[in-house]
Formats: C-alpha cells, structure tokens, sequence
C-alpha cells in the first residue's frame, strides 16, 4: 500500500519550522502499518497516543507493534510504565512536550499516533492539571455506584457534562467517576477544563483520521480478537488477572476475560463481548475524531486503491 508523499511532511523538510503530524483513527483501523511504513519512508520517529501500549505487561490485548516493526522506526511511550504506576493524562502532555524538542533537533517531523483521543488533544491543545480528588466526593460516588449501579453515573454525567458523556467509553465506569468528581468539585465541565491552557507551540500540526467503512471495519475488529485469543489473549489476561483492580485493566478484552475467569460468562459470550464493545469503542473513537474540524479524514479500503489518498 503505497500512500505517500503527505504534502505537509514533504513542506517541512524545506522549511525551518518543526512538524508533528497526528495520523489517528478508531481501533483495527490499520495505524500501525500506515505510521510505519510513514517512518520509514521520512525516517522519522514515532510518538504513541495509545493510553493502553504504555504499559509493559499488556501486549497481546493492546495490539501493541511487534518487535520486528518496533525494530522498523523508533517508538517512543510503548511499554514505558507499569500497570500499577499512576500515570495521567497532564502528566502524558507533559513528558511529549519535553521531549518533541529532542526529536525535533534530530528530525524536522515526529509521528503522533494511537486511538487516545484525549491524549492527543492534550498535546496539541493542552489540557490543564486537574485537581486531587475530594475524597467525599469519591466516596459519595463510589457509593452511588454500589448502589445504583453504572446508569446511575451515566445519569449524572449526562446531566453536568454531556459533551464528555458522548464521547467517552460509558463502560468505564472509573472514567465516569473521575469526570463526575472534577465537574462536580470545580463546578465546572470536565470537558471544558480539558482543553484550558492551550498553548503556543513551536511546531506546526497537521492532523490525519484514518477510516473504512463500518462493516469492513466491523470485520478487522473481529478478525483481530481472534487472531489475539490465538496469539494467548486468555492466558496474557489469566497471567494479569491478580492487577484486575488497576485502572489499566479496566480495558475491553481484558474486563471480559476476567468475567469468564470468575464464571460470570462462558469464554464464548465473552469473546463475544469482546467484538461487540470494541466496534462500540470505535464508534465513540470516531466521534471524538469527528468534532475536530482541522483532521483529514482519509478513507481506506481493500476495495480500492490508496495510493493517492495523501495528494
């Protein structure tokens, strides 16, 4: 698949301003190879926005690259910390932006690419360091939970924040939690607060978001479950399952396995479950994707061909 020269990369070559170019698009979308094959045709390196490749004990279920393509362009933020590390978003921004002018010494463009659309709007917009949380809250809302069960947090969300509630994984009920105790500690949106200290930077940015069409799509979701369960999902997921309460777990196709692993679904339904909430977590990825105005949203296909898609 051929799909260069990208116009602005080229541009940044003979000019004296750096580039960093976002290459993003829902999960199974085909990020890796296209940013790959981008890396080495520019030698360039490589920055991951995957919230979930950053930690080192989870490779099968992250789809994380394989040594032989990490060996191809050199990657950075790819099992860099531990599951049991606290890690956030702010901090994320703060580590890129300190290291993008490193990279930029060496190469007049950097790749930034993963499905974490948060964590790429913190880079490129900024994002402000958010508040300890109040610990009456947090139990308020812990308790509300155990009580009334996630719907009960989707319902507050909802209400004080809807932009976020539409574009984040409503599954998740930690994430839920953390944007409900910010709204309601700051007494203001947690989306708003995500995109407050926007910053200057001393690059350009050009944006890509890579899609298919749904039922293709659909397709290389469910073909790559299987191809993860045969690579040892289930037993990389057995292995992690004593760290089940760590926020990095609380991940598709690790959440199911651990439910067939206490007897709560058979390995089918939760292979099942698995395909059915990681198209749903696609569909909120291009949502999130959708409501930037400055992406070029590119449409791949094995129907056609792409090799002018980039012109």
């Amino acid at each position: 698949m051929n799909l260069f020269p990208i116009p602005e990369i080229e541009n940044a070559f003979d000019h004296h301003r750096p580039l960093l170019c976002v290459i993003t698009g829902p999960t199974a979308v085909g990020k890796t190879d296209i940013t790959i094959q981008c890396a080495e045709q520019y030698n360039i390196p490589i920055i991951s926005a995957d919230s979930r490749q950053f930690y080192k004990e989870m490779s099968i279920g992250t789809a994380k690259p394989s040594m032989d393509e990490l060996a191809r362009a050199k990657h950075y933020f790819i099992g860099n910390i531990s599951i049991t590390d606290y890690y956030s978003v702010y901090r994320y921004q703060e580590e890129v932006l300190e290291l993008l002018p490193k990279l930029f010494d060496q190469s007049p463009v950097v790749i930034l690419t993963g499905g974490s659309g948060l964590f790429i709007d913190a880079v490129c917009n900024g994002i402000d360091e958010l508040p300890d949380p109040d610990l009456e809250i947090r139990n308020n809302l812990i308790k509300l939970y155990e009580t009334e069960g996630i719907e009960s947090l989707r319902h507050q969300l909802k209400l004080v924040d809807p932009k976020f509630y539409e574009t984040t994984d409503i599954s998740n009920y930690k994430r839920l939690m953390r944007a409900l105790e910010v709204s309601l500690q700051t007494g203001k949106p947690y989306s708003e607060q995500l995109t407050a200290s926007t910053r200057n930077h001393t690059f350009d940015i050009c944006k890509y978001c890579l899609t298919r069409p749904r039922q293709e799509l659909n397709d290389r979701i469910n073909l790559r479950t299987d191809i993860m369960l045969e690579q040892g999902l289930l037993e990389e997921a057995t292995a992690l399952y004593s760290f089940r309460q760590f926020n990095a777990l609380n991940t598709v196709g690790y959440k199911e396995l651990f439910d067939f692993i206490d007897h709560k679904l058979t390995l089918e339904q939760a292979i099942t479950d698995i395909k059915t909430h990681t198209r749903r977590y696609a569909k909120r990825q291009m949502t999130w994707f959708k409501r930037d105005g400055n992406y070029k949203m590119i449409a791949l296909s094995i129907e056609k061909s792409t090799s002018h898609l980039f012109d």
